[in-house]
């Protein structure tokens, strides 16, 4: 693999590893704490979609696959986590809180 090819994909890898923490998937190596931030995500993921739409017709058939993946991935997850909002938005707010049933317990 040419190094152009490799720093692209470094280029998408880092955009992907942003979103997937902008959206409280993984944890922040910087502040060793898991962070959600979905405005911050979507402009990620739009990013990304950028870039396919900029890149196209230059790109090899392993890079086309890599983004449609990772984009893929990216929405999925993104309309996962837009879906955790409106399940709170909706009354159930103590879905996917681990400690919902220890609220008296709290220190």
């Amino acid at each position: 693999m040419d190094r152009t090819k490799q720093l692209f994909l470094s280029l998408l890898q880092s955009f992907q590893m942003q979103a997937m923490m902008q959206m409280g998937k993984l944890k922040n190596p910087m502040t060793d704490k898991i962070e959600r931030d979905l405005d911050a995500a979507q402009i990620s993921i739009d990013i990304l979609e950028s870039l396919k739409v900029k890149t196209e017709g230059n790109l090899d058939q392993d890079e086309i696959q890599f983004i449609e993946s990772i984009l893929s991935e990216l929405k999925l997850n993104f309309v996962a986590e837009q879906g955790k909002d409106n399940q709170s938005t909706n009354g159930n707010s103590n879905v996917g809180n681990e400690d919902s049933d220890s609220d008296d317990n709290e220190s």
